[in-house]
């Protein structure tokens, strides 16, 4: 791996992002975080501790890599579980936007004022913040490290106008100030033009950058399934804007999916299972979200979803997690299309409109089941038949090469899970479904 690699969710996120950049971080220089807020949650398990992630990258418990985050920092925790010289690794952008109490406050009133039409947001203020940014009320890193009187008067300026839109809004500007004051000093030799130092870093031909995305594609502000989805461009291209790198610079786009699907908060979901099969989902595959707390929402895989991500991202090889949580299950099934139920044709992609989202058919392809535990298999070859096929066939109905199969962390496992490394090529013969989509596009 060299240049600028980059970790993708190719699904509504909680694939398992964190343990595959973990695994990765141990060959980089630098891991990014390039977009997003506290409102994701990477989990990786050394040594039997779980280290729970919102904002810096995973790979910060590597103690011989830089890291950069977007916005603001989660230092204390990390120091108090040992992680070594925190603050002398992580670079913060000075672009970066900052969530205050205020933004918080306003996304729970926002929330409530949907009614029926409720989203499932994290509460933790994403939103609001990227509304200040994109409508120049925002305040930056830079404002803070920088003028402390025009950063009060910007930041009084911010209140009023909720106060304005929200009456019943109680803001104490005083103390949030005095608190915000406390972390100037602290911040500031974290502080850097990140635009600059990972493009210096990235010319250099021995370095190699490692950039997690947050959430993942379907959440993507732009591509995913509006308005349920985060406020940030969670696909490659936020990348680009997030951290001021060109996509000449990007080498390798690895995808990260879960052998089934699973979803957080409201939103349509084609593939979602209900009943027994859900709860047995759930409880073995530990479908708890790091940040909320909530449990996820279950469902077969959808090659639907995961053909769309790998149009927007291009992936360079993909890593299937969790496959192990489906050892015991007589049968799986795999959509591979979806049926407009209006007019009984197949859609030839992923589509836009929730409400006929909401409404598909979905074509499953039902494989037989392996009853076998694969959690301790380390070669590919040695993977029962039917989970091979499984894996296979996810390829043939995607298009794209699974690399990786890591199965599910748990503390006990620590660092030392398996991670099976797919060396195998495996070569696409007759009318593949790339095949279809470029033919409907030139009709």
């Amino acid at each position: 791996m060299s240049g600028v690699s980059v970790v993708v969710g190719a699904q509504w996120g909680d694939e398992g992002k964190g343990k595959i950049v973990d695994m990765l971080s141990a060959r980089c220089d630098v891991i990014c975080r390039c977009q997003g807020g506290n409102n994701a949650g990477h989990t990786v398990v050394v040594d039997d501790t779980q280290y729970f992630f919102h904002l810096v990258p995973s790979g910060i418990i590597r103690s011989d890599t830089m890291c950069v985050i977007g916005n603001g920092v989660e230092i204390d925790t990390l120091t108090k579980q040992g992680v070594p010289d925190v603050e002398s690794r992580i670079r913060i952008s000075e672009s970066a936007h900052l969530v205050f109490d205020v933004h918080r406050r306003v996304d729970e009133l926002e929330e409530e004022a949907r009614g029926r039409y409720i989203i499932g947001t994290t509460k933790r203020g994403i939103g609001p913040t990227y509304a200040s940014k994109v409508s120049r009320r925002g305040l930056r890193v830079v404002d803070l490290v920088g003028d402390w009187n025009i950063f009060c008067e910007r930041y009084e300026s911010l209140v009023g106008f909720y106060k304005s839109h929200y009456p019943t809004l109680n803001v104490d500007v005083k103390r949030s100030l005095e608190e915000l004051s406390s972390y100037r000093d602290r911040l500031r030799p974290m502080v850097r033009n990140i635009a600059f130092l990972v493009n210096k870093f990235a010319m250099v031909d021995t370095h190699r950058l490692l950039v997690e995305c947050a959430q993942s594609t379907m959440l993507d502000i732009d591509f995913g399934t509006y308005p349920y989805v985060t406020s940030s461009n969670c696909s490659v291209g936020g990348v680009c804007t997030g951290l001021g790198l060109p996509p000449s610079r990007i080498g390798s786009v690895f995808g990260v999916c879960k052998a089934y699907t699973t979803r957080v908060g409201s939103g349509a979901f084609p593939t979602e299972l209900t009943g027994e099969l859900a709860e047995k989902l759930q409880t073995v595959g530990h479908e708890f979200g790091v940040t909320t707390g909530r449990k996820r929402r279950v469902g077969w895989l959808d090659t639907v979803v995961l053909r769309y991500a790998h149009m927007i991202n291009n992936f360079t090889a993909i890593a299937l997690t969790k496959l192990d949580v489906l050892d015991d299950f007589d049968e799986v099934k795999i959509a591979k299309d979806y049926i407009d139920p209006t007019t009984g044709e197949v859609l030839q992609c992923f589509p836009s409109d929730l409400s006929l989202l909401s409404r598909v058919e979905v074509v499953y392809e039902t494989l037989p089941g392996w009853k076998t535990r694969t959690m301790s298999i380390k070669k590919y070859e040695d993977m029962p038949e039917n989970a091979r096929n499984y894996v296979e066939t996810i390829e043939r109905l995607c298009d794209f090469h699974v690399r990786w199969i890591a199965p599910l962390l748990t503390p006990s496992s620590g660092r030392s899970f398996v991670m099976i490394v797919l060396s195998k090529i495996t070569f696409f013969c007759g009318h593949t479904y790339a095949d279809r989509f470029n033919e409907s596009i030139l009709k």
